[in-house]
């Protein structure tokens, strides 16, 4: 579900608040564990191959991936660093992505964790971003968390608690 805006967001960013039906240390290994961000990153139609995914899990660390339009082929690499880090609770990247619409330099993507006991809410804050690419971000993104719920209902979400 997408929320109203907080004053403090601008309307360039992609800013996204989202429950999921499990614990807050699960959905953060989602995004902080390869071989689990690679099974659900990216809108429908694309995939991630494992290959390209890197994720070191501390500030300086990077994260880093590539979708792939599953039906041209066409390759997507996003780039970051993680500036800010504390599990389980908050996620913070300056990225670099090329896409569709064009290179994405020094965008910010921000990802709280909130506790709610056998749920989790994640608070998304995305940007800057110029309309069509702000637009197509969001819709991906809402993607995205759909395939992280389908793997939840099925039971095949991550079980270890290493972030490595």
């Amino acid at each position: 579900m997408t929320d109203s805006r907080p004053s403090d967001v601008a309307d360039t960013d992609v800013y996204i608040t989202r429950a999921f039906d499990a614990p807050r240390e699960l959905v953060f290994r989602f995004f902080t564990q390869a071989e689990h961000l690679a099974t659900w990153f990216g809108p429908a139609g694309f995939s991630v191959p494992l290959d390209t995914v890197v994720v070191e899990p501390f500030v300086g660390g990077r994260w880093e991936l590539a979708m792939v339009d599953d039906t041209h082929g066409g390759s997507y690499p996003m780039r970051g660093t993680i500036v800010e880090f504390v599990e389980p609770e908050l996620i913070v990247i300056e990225a670099s992505a090329e896409t569709g619409m064009g290179d994405l330099d020094a965008v910010i993507l921000r990802i709280q964790f909130h506790d709610h006991g056998d749920r989790t809410r994640i608070t998304l804050h995305q940007g800057p971003f110029d309309p069509e690419a702000r637009h197509a971000t969001e819709a991906g993104w809402l993607q995205s968390f759909d395939k992280i719920d389908s793997i939840i209902a099925a039971g095949a979400a991550p079980e270890t608690g290493e972030t490595r």
